[in-house]
């Protein structure tokens, strides 16, 4: 899956760390999610929606 995580983080000047405690999650998490080494839970995925402000269909969409 596909996401805009570290644009949306670069752009809010969020750093992995600082938006990994938002979340509840380890700083390797959010890695892992923006390098594409995870898919986020349904939940978690709701709370990166949240953060954002953005519905889950524009931070995440299906690879070709």
């Amino acid at each position: 899956m596909k996401n805009r995580l570290r644009d949306l983080r670069g752009e809010r000047s969020l750093s992995q760390a600082v938006l990994a405690t938002q979340l509840g999650v380890s700083r390797q998490t959010v890695n892992a999610i923006e390098t594409g080494k995870y898919d986020p839970s349904l939940p978690l995925a709701f709370k990166l929606a949240e953060v954002f402000g953005k519905p889950i269909e524009e931070l995440f969409t299906p690879e070709d």
